[in-house]
């Protein structure tokens, strides 16, 4: 016979939107359980992906417990970021000059990883239920109902989908997702710098892609460059030297030699755009949400704003009140919809106005970028936004 369970909430995936989210309700009355299909993996050395987390979303982590957990040996502040275009535009942002702490922290993916793992393995109102994978799911005006591979029967009020891009629990829900291929991949690798880089971000708006050097401690930084599909895998395939050389030169020597840390890796970019984050009984949130192009360092930062706005709604309900309600899903369809849909068309506009074959537009976009470093007050405006998703 299958075990049946009951649940307020079931959170599919405990990435790092899905255990953000577990770990904000963590003092709320609501029953929870994780599904996740494998635990998060050990640490071996430094971490390929890297994200830039704003301080809006460094302090959310530490107001569900985990940021004050992580090593600041491996954390590293952003104090000024230097942009340039591929005809001579340039943009400099500081967050001195913003009135800010810093404009963005790097860190490394694993790092957030575990530290939020083992912060809701120890949550008493959470189930955590690791290996499991979902093989059905069905919905009606009463609950939620989850199948799992193990012929385990949970039953919920909302059913919240973490699993990633390729969201299993989205597709079972029937929410369409547009997928727009950028025929593009991000490589990614960390490298040791012979000059140190002064917590400063560089990016180079290239005719062959985009390139950012990220800051990281021990006078590292983190690569991403974002480039056609052809050219990424030639990239990805160079021996160490060689790789090391073609960042350099991409990056015009700005911080001299280079020395391989970790590997080269790559991965396909792609918009992915969804008409409403919800369907009965169910929110999505993080990739299962949407994809944005990493030009911007937002993914992460709207997935945890997901669960950030999720949480604030299902925190404080009263016990009659029911956490799947359409007027709460509503509720937190239209908190995420601006923040979403701007930074996802202004990210794709972004693409297409500095793709390599989009040469008639090259003095346009570098005139833009120069105009803009020339008038303080619309750069401090764009920064104030970029750390605090609003103006």
């Amino acid at each position: 016979m299958p075990v049946h369970k009951e649940f307020d909430l079931i959170i599919v995936g405990a990435g790092l939107a899905g255990a953000s989210l577990a770990a904000a309700l963590r003092s709320s009355r609501l029953k929870i359980a994780v599904v996740e299909s494998q635990p998060p993996a050990a640490a071996h050395g430094w971490d390929q992906r890297i994200y830039a987390i704003s301080p809006t979303n460094a302090d959310f982590l530490s107001d569900i417990g985990a940021w004050q957990h992580l090593d600041t040996a491996r954390l590293c502040p952003v104090y000024d970021m230097k942009i340039f275009g591929d005809a001579g535009g340039e943009l400099d942002f500081s967050a001195y000059d913003c009135g800010l702490r810093e404009l963005a922290w790097i860190v490394e993916s694993g790092l957030m990883q575990r530290e939020l793992w083992e912060t809701i393995k120890r949550q008493h109102n959470l189930t955590l239920l690791c290996p499991a994978r979902p093989t059905a799911l069905a919905t009606d005006d009463a609950a939620a109902t989850l199948t799992l591979d193990d012929g385990r029967v949970l039953t919920a009020k909302l059913i919240v989908a973490a699993d990633g891009a390729r969201s299993w629990v989205r597709e079972a829900a029937g929410i369409d997702a547009r997928i727009t291929p950028y025929e593009e991949k991000g490589v990614v690798a960390n490298f040791r710098c012979e000059h140190p880089h002064r917590n400063t971000a560089y990016q180079w708006f290239r005719e062959d892609g985009i390139l950012a050097y990220l800051p990281l401690p021990e006078q590292m930084i983190s690569i991403v460059w974002s480039t056609p599909n052809d050219h990424a895998d030639a990239l990805a395939a160079l021996d160490a030297d060689a790789l090391c050389e073609r960042v350099a030169a991409a990056g015009h020597h700005q911080l001299g030699r280079l020395e391989a840390v970790t590997p080269a890796a790559a991965f396909p970019l792609r918009l992915m755009r969804i008409a409403e984050p919800v369907a009965p009984r169910v929110a999505l949130i993080g990739d299962a949400a949407h994809a944005i192009h990493p030009l911007s360092g937002h993914g992460i930062n709207l997935g945890y704003q997901d669960a950030k706005a999720l949480a604030d709604l299902l925190a404080p309900l009263p016990a009659w009140r029911d956490p799947g309600e359409a007027a709460l899903l509503a509720a937190y369809a239209r908190a995420r919809a601006e923040e979403t849909t701007l930074l996802q068309s202004t990210t794709h506009a972004l693409n297409r106005l500095f793709k390599p074959d989009n040469g008639l537009l090259s003095g346009l976009r570098n005139l833009g970028l120069n105009l803009t470093n020339r008038l303080p007050v619309i750069r401090n405006t764009l920064v104030r936004y970029a750390v605090s998703g609003h103006f």
